[in-house]
């Protein structure tokens, strides 16, 4: 086939001319693609989160009570949970993976004006049941983009890059959100995050369709041709690796998926200041803390890998569960913040490249980004209305304190584990091996390509004989 890499005599692969060429202009194309990239995890970031922690101080200024607050956010939870893994082979399949931002981003916009006019239940479930189905698909396609236009070895940089925007655009947005709150109500919250919704597509539209090799995108070889064998859905069940990280998440979500928004509520409850002004600095304590932890562990992950930094954010809950059981005020927010963003930095750069490195050759990094994100999101959509129903029943201390312990439950696996985990793992050189190519047993298959299993073996697919 025209275009192909050839084996020379030395039995080294040689890339053909169009090739070269193609890649070049890919190269050329990508370079323009990174700002608009940067700029859409900063602005996505408000869109994704802004409203979230201050949707419960609305609420309950407008009568709310906690255990109803928890039942609403754990309908657009469970919405999202049901999507994810869809809304990610979806993007595997497609060539308009920049579509997948544009309608979250549309979704925000109208969810807000909806909140906004309405605090009515069953208005209020809908809306969030909309955002939650379209927002399921935005972390799949950004990590797809991203690895569409960086390719495998510049994706761990890259997309430590982009949650230090991503975290910084949290920052900000959540330091507007609290100005805007105080000084014009609640109200202004949602329409800023509607604003940003509308920033999100303008940054989308602005990454070249081009820039973005569809192919690279889903996870298969950087040098694989259209024709390289795209695995079945088998493959995101037969990774224990896959599972094992999917299952310490869901622990983990189970008791971090509340923590923020029911402090809020607490905080409001015991009459900590102005709910805006209070809600924003839980948020900018965090994402200030995020920003530097993201950079941090993308050279981390060069070095040691990434077992340790998963396990490092593990232990964080349960040590902010005892905080905010014991302090809930303005001093309390900044140890219980901290600690969360320490977590949340470390797992926003390593949870992509772990699953990325797990299926790389497959073709189904983005479907499996989306069924890691379901399965935690089983944790997150429970952890709202559990946390909110055990505060009815026992208090807000109790309430804490219960949900930093279910992450002890991630600990254990990511220890007992870590000889499965490992290859995946490894620091700078090690691709790990390809789990997504595993038998229910846990045997590696025979590869059918010499790519591939040259991939297996941790090395680089165009050096493959």
């Amino acid at each position: 086939m025209q275009g192909t890499a050839k084996t020379s005599v030395d039995g080294k692969r040689r890339r053909s001319p169009i090739k070269v060429v193609r890649r070049s202009i890919e190269a050329v194309q990508g370079k323009q693609g990174i700002w608009p990239l940067q700029l859409l995890n900063f602005f996505m970031a408000d869109m994704q989160a802004g409203i979230g922690p201050f949707l419960g101080v609305f609420l309950v200024v407008h009568g709310w009570r906690s255990g109803l607050i928890g039942t609403v956010m754990t309908v657009g939870g469970i919405a999202a949970m049901l999507m994810t893994a869809p809304a990610g082979a979806l993007i595997d399949a497609t060539s308009r993976k920049r579509s997948f931002v544009i309608i979250p981003g549309i979704c925000t916009v109208l969810a807000s004006t909806i909140i906004l006019f309405s605090q009515n239940f069953w208005l209020v479930a809908a809306s969030q049941v909309a955002t939650s189905i379209a927002g399921a698909a935005i972390g799949p396609a950004v990590s797809g983009i991203t690895l569409g236009i960086v390719r495998q070895a510049g994706f761990n940089k890259q997309n430590g890059r982009n949650q230090a925007f991503n975290h910084a655009g949290n920052m900000i947005g959540a330091g507007l959100s609290g100005f805007l709150g105080w000084r014009f109500g609640l109200t202004a919250v949602f329409w800023l995050a509607a604003l940003f919704g509308v920033l999100s597509i303008i940054s989308v539209m602005l990454i070249p369709r081009e820039a973005i090799n569809d192919g690279i995108a889903r996870g298969l070889n950087d040098d694989g041709g259209e024709n390289e064998e795209v695995t079945g859905f088998r493959v995101l069940a037969e990774s224990r690796a896959l599972v094992i990280l999917a299952g310490a998440l869901a622990c983990f979500h189970l008791g971090n998926g509340a923590m923020l928004p029911l402090y809020g509520i607490a905080a409001v409850a015991n009459k900590q200041g102005d709910p805006s002004a209070f809600v924003a600095t839980t948020i900018v304590v965090a994402q200030a803390v995020m920003i530097a932890v993201s950079l941090a562990a993308t050279w981390l992950a060069e070095k040691r890998g990434y077992w340790l930094i998963m396990l490092v954010s593990f232990i964080a809950l349960p040590v902010r569960g005892l905080v905010a059981a014991c302090f809930v005020g303005p001093w309390g927010v900044y140890p219980f913040q901290f600690l969360d963003g320490i977590a949340e930095g470390l797992q926003s750069v390593a949870v992509p490249a772990l699953v990325a490195r797990i299926l790389k050759g497959t073709g189904r990094v983005n479907a499996g980004q989306g069924a890691v994100m379901t399965v935690q999101g089983m944790g997150g959509a429970l952890s709202p209305a559990l946390g909110g129903w055990i505060a009815e029943k026992l208090g807000y201390g109790p309430m804490f304190a219960i949900l930093g312990s279910f992450a002890l439950g991630s600990v254990a696996l990511w220890v007992g584990f870590r000889a499965r985990l490992k290859p995946a793992s490894a620091g700078r050189g090690g691709q790990g091996a390809p789990e997504g190519r595993r038998d229910a047993a846990g045997n590696l298959r025979k590869e059918t390509t010499a790519a591939a299993k040259n991939a297996g073996s941790g090395g680089d697919p165009a050096d493959a004989p």
